[in-house]
C-alpha cells in the first residue's frame, strides 16, 4: 500500500460503514478499512475481486440501488472522473452520507469541496453542503 492509500485509510477509519464507488482493480484501500474494523462495501460497473471481507455489489452511481448505499457513514470514490462527481454526491446526499473523493491527475471537482493534500500528492477532495 503506498502513502496516498495508508493517508485515506487513516481518514476514512474513523467511520463504521464505507462505500467505495468504483473499486475497479485496486481494492488496497477498501481491503486496508477491512483490517481496521469498517464495514465495507465496493461497487463498480462490472463485477470485480474483492478482498475477504469486503462486500461486493454491481451497481452504477449513475443510476444508483439506493439499498447499496444506506447505513453507510461515507460515499466514497478514488480517481473519479469529473462526470461522475455529481452523481456521487446526489447518492450520498440521499443517504445521508459523507461524500469523499480523489480525482486524476488534473481534474478538478465539479462540486462544492474542501481539499486535503495526501502524502504523494493525491489530493482528498469532502464535497461540501452547499449548491452545484
Amino acid at each position: 500500500m503506498d502513502d496516498a492509500d495508508s493517508a485515506l485509510v487513516d481518514r476514512l477509519a474513523a467511520a463504521e460503514t464505507v462505500v467505495e464507488v468504483g473499486v475497479g482493480n485496486h481494492p488496497d484501500v477498501a481491503a486496508g478499512l477491512v483490517e481496521r474494523g469498517v464495514d465495507v462495501t465496493a461497487t463498480d460497473v462490472r463485477p470485480r475481486r474483492v478482498p475477504d471481507g469486503v462486500t461486493f455489489v454491481v451497481d452504477d452511481v449513475t443510476d444508483p440501488e439506493r439499498s447499496v448505499y444506506e447505513g453507510a457513514d461515507v460515499v466514497f470514490a478514488r480517481n473519479l472522473p469529473p462526470e461522475l462527481h455529481r452523481p456521487l454526491r446526489a447518492v450520498a446526499r440521499r443517504v445521508g452520507a459523507a461524500c469523499w473523493f480523489t480525482t486524476l491527475g488534473g481534474d478538478q471537482p465539479t462540486v462544492p469541496v474542501g481539499r486535503e493534500q495526501l502524502p504523494g500528492g493525491e489530493t482528498l477532495y469532502r464535497v461540501s453542503e452547499g449548491p452545484g
